[in-house]
């Protein structure tokens, strides 16, 4: 059995955590921090879970950290995870950070997109956790950076593409829409309930952060700098995303060949499934799974090639994958605790 915290417990990722864990049959949830709700219990603060979590939430403190579990889970906002997740390697904790703060390598990179890094010597020692892409360089690290919701739609779309040189780098479109809880939980006017009912829309046009690191992924993949179109929407759901990219074949194929080749680079892979061919994934159909469902097309008009992705945004994209990575760093089988059935009607 092994302890564990989860820093910044009261956020949608600590929740989904909180949610994963007390399935997992190997973790015991140990620490629960919050700055806002410190001293109440969790089950008070999301009765939901009344007689499932009843510890006290704390204040975060690593030292404290480190005599209860060794392995914390860092649910914080850019920025504000730097330092925790320094303070908690050096208590002796391992961590899997939820934040943007150690997914890119390059330190000049990071600042371009979300301002100073306080502590850039442990980018290059931080582990990319995308499981399907990165396996090998997981195993044995004591910090994981758990990747971004729409890289992880995108990279898991595009990496059997790459790794089998079937297009053209410089052509790759990728068109996203998520749910609202990609936008967190603290309160903010574009994501009021009748900001986003009945509405549809793109936002953060080719500014989006998660760009560099959807760049850096592909890059590393194909050995190349890619640079990509990135646009995000906002979709009236509360969790989910649907990923549809788009780019142009390098050499003759069809739709039968493209899928065929899907199903083997994947066929390993217990949470990417690809549909059956001419089917599409419907995020509906992953909520609250860790899986990522694929679709493939070869448009006999142009060779453009088009794969649509989809997953739940809150655990592929972000908690399930967590706890994905840390059942690889435990060394447990990697789908304990997580072969959970999607929410349907």
């Amino acid at each position: 059995m092994k302890n564990i915290a989860i820093i910044g417990a009261t956020g949608y990722t600590g929740i989904e955590l909180v949610r994963i864990l007390l399935g997992h049959p190997e973790i015991k949830i140990t620490q629960v921090t919050s700055e806002k709700n410190a001293g109440e219990n969790f089950s008070k603060v999301f009765s939901a879970f009344q007689n499932l979590l009843d510890l006290k939430l704390e204040n975060f403190n690593a030292q404290q950290c480190a005599q209860k579990a060794e392995l914390a889970f860092v649910c914080l906002p850019h920025h504000s995870a730097q330092k925790a997740v320094k303070d908690l390697l050096e208590a002796g904790v391992k961590v899997i950070d939820l934040s943007a703060d150690f997914r890119l390598h390059s330190q000049s990179v990071y600042e371009e997109w979300y301002g100073k890094h306080e502590h850039p010597q442990l980018l290059a020692e931080a582990a990319y956790g995308l499981p399907e892409l990165f396996r090998n360089q997981i195993q044995g690290k004591r910090l994981i950076a758990n990747p971004g919701c729409y890289p992880t739609s995108a990279a898991l779309a595009l990496a059997p593409l790459i790794k089998n040189q079937l297009v053209k780098l410089d052509s790759f479109i990728i068109d996203s829409k998520s749910g609202t809880s990609g936008a967190g939980r603290t309160a903010s006017t574009d994501i009021l309930f009748c900001e986003v009912n009945e509405g549809f829309k793109a936002y953060k046009v080719g500014s989006h952060r998660h760009t560099p690191e959807i760049e850096q992924t592909l890059s590393l993949l194909s050995g190349s700098n890619i640079q990509v179109t990135f646009t995000p929407h906002l979709l009236p759901l509360d969790r989910g995303i649907l990923s549809t990219t788009y780019s142009q074949s390098s050499k003759k194929i069809d739709s039968e060949e493209l899928h065929q080749l899907f199903q083997k680079f994947y066929e390993h892979e217990y949470f990417v499934r690809v549909k059956p061919l001419g089917t599409f994934p419907n995020v509906k159909e992953l909520r609250g799974t860790n899986f990522c469902d694929i679709g493939v097309h070869v448009e006999k008009k142009n060779g453009r090639i088009i794969v649509i992705s989809a997953i739940d945004n809150l655990s592929k994209g972000a908690s399930g994958q967590a706890v994905q990575n840390m059942n690889i760093l435990f060394g447990f089988e990697e789908a304990l605790g997580l072969k959970i059935l999607p929410y349907l009607p």
